[in-house]
């Protein structure tokens, strides 16, 4: 079973940093585009960052030059620098990526989310 875990969330003065992590586990045998996504209360989901396979990098224009997303293939995980954070920053974020997995002897292509982890900047 193919899961994704998510960690790093927690509570962050204004201007402070936090690394959330997110680390895929199961019958995986590719990653494709890994992605950040997150939902502020009484706000729709929206896109934060993506990289591809090849390490390319597209960020929201609202974290541009504040956020670095990268990956470790070897590890399966995809991370996400937060730096410079604002209270505007506060939301759940959710970590999803589409991957190729193995299910007996036939391999499925399928997009996965994680639960989510909550960054809360707050003074």
């Amino acid at each position: 079973q193919v899961q994704l875990v998510e960690s790093g969330g927690g509570l962050v003065r204004p201007g402070g940093s936090l690394r959330l992590s997110c680390a895929a586990s199961g019958s995986i045998f590719s990653l494709n585009a890994m992605r950040w996504d997150r939902q502020a209360p009484g706000k729709q989901r929206e896109l934060v960052a993506v990289i591809t396979d090849g390490a390319s990098t597209t960020y929201a224009d609202s974290v541009k030059g504040r956020f670095t997303i990268s990956r470790d293939n070897a590890r399966n995980t995809v991370y996400l620098q937060m730096d410079s954070l604002r209270p505007e920053d506060t939301a759940v974020y959710y970590c999803n990526a589409d991957l190729t997995y193995l299910s007996g002897r036939v391999y499925y292509r399928k997009h996965y989310w994680g639960k989510g982890t909550l960054v809360n900047v707050s003074s």
